[in-house]
């Protein structure tokens, strides 16, 4: 079991900033659930005995998400070794949870695959690297380092030459000036810098333009908290597109965010506190079975 159960539902392409091509009122439906915290179906305890692998995993990852909480940086637990038999138990205890993501090749294949568990903060993380190997790991954390990684080497990518924006570009040179800005001026621990492309007249030409400077980077993130929430990074530093959709799939919300990594992608210091006492509840109702 070396490859994440459920397929990236979202199709990885760029999306444009929105338009007002329609006058009349046309009011979208907003979504009409949000994904809450559902128990994992457990293992009974008796089929976790004897497989010392899948335990001692589930005890590093207790142990690496309760070093979160303290404010440390743990070092993943890796999965290589385990059997077959224990990698299932394993998936079975951690469940899925709302956020997945991956980090896509050249030829659109996927270099990282990610799936966020039940619990906040603790993410399945399955890497190939350049020989081909697959590196399965649990990393715990606000979010895992690879997306960090390959979202700083886009931003370090070279720029698109400067150039004068073609004809019918209106009100994409000020969006860049303001995310340029914004860029320069922002530092890390600072709240994010939101542009809400939804609400601006912006022209067909004033999409292929953001699209073109901005362009797209590797990092695709989904998240299934309220709605469907798309993220993905640009070829610029620091520069994020986070598109919400609601249930029938319509785009509700289209913005682009100056920061190292939208919120709607991060689990905050207090789901990371909760994982901890929700995995030490699991792990005590195994030792006591």
């Amino acid at each position: 079991m070396n490859t994440l159960p459920r397929p990236f539902p979202i199709p990885v392409v760029a999306a444009g900033p929105g338009s007002h091509e329609d006058e009349a009122l046309d009011y979208l439906e907003m979504p009409q659930g949000m994904a809450v915290y559902q128990a994992p179906s457990l293992p009974e305890p008796e089929q976790l005995s004897g497989h010392d692998g899948a335990l001692a995993a589930l005890r590093q990852t207790l142990a690496a998400v309760q070093a979160c909480v303290r404010g440390e940086t743990p070092a993943p637990v890796a999965l290589a070794g385990l059997t077959t038999t224990e990698l299932a138990l394993l998936h079975q205890v951690l469940g899925e949870g709302e956020v997945s993501a991956q980090v896509l090749a050249d030829d659109g294949q996927p270099l990282v695959q990610v799936q966020e568990s039940v619990f906040a903060g603790v993410w399945r993380v399955l890497e190939r690297g350049a020989d081909g190997h697959v590196a399965d790991t649990i990393e715990c954390g606000a979010v895992p380092q690879a997306l960090l990684r390959a979202a700083r080497e886009d931003g370090a990518s070279p720029a698109v030459a400067a150039a004068a924006p073609p004809p019918g570009v209106m009100n994409a040179p000020a969006i860049l000036t303001e995310l340029a800005e914004q860029r320069h001026q922002w530092r890390p621990g600072q709240p994010a810098h939101v542009v809400n492309l939804t609400l601006l007249p912006l022209s067909p030409e004033d999409i292929a333009w953001l699209d073109h400077v901005l362009g797209t980077g590797r990092v695709v993130v989904l998240s299934r908290g309220y709605g469907n929430c798309r993220v993905t990074d640009t070829g610029v530093p620091d520069t994020w597109r986070v598109v919400y959709y609601n249930s029938q799939d319509k785009v509700i919300l289209n913005s682009v965010e100056v920061c190292a990594v939208p919120e709607v992608v991060c689990a905050a210091a207090e789901d990371l506190a909760d994982s901890a006492e929700r995995l030490d509840e699991v792990l005590q109702w195994v030792a006591r079975g």
